[in-house]
């Protein structure tokens, strides 16, 4: 195995191991907190959708993620699935 491989390996599990979207982060989400706030946290999200002042944002991917559901720019929900 060539050294480029098993520095590109290397360089993905700690990608990987570095992700915000984790049980640590997710136990820190508290309804009413800002989606600046949310951000700060977790980073930017994978994915946002909306109408109408509520919106939901998704960060991670089909298995593991967390999403958030905002009234405006506050949380009002939120859930995860797959965090460790």
């Amino acid at each position: 195995m060539s050294f480029r491989r098993i520095a590109l390996v290397a360089l993905c599990i700690v990608l990987a191991a570095c992700s915000k979207v984790n049980q640590e982060n997710f136990s820190k989400l508290k309804t009413g907190m800002l989606k600046s706030e949310v951000e700060d946290l977790l980073g930017k999200p994978a994915e946002c959708s909306g109408a109408l002042g509520f919106s939901s944002c998704t960060w991670g991917d089909d298995k593991v993620f967390i999403s958030v559901q905002y009234a405006g720019d506050k949380v009002l929900l939120f859930s995860g699935q797959g965090l460790k």
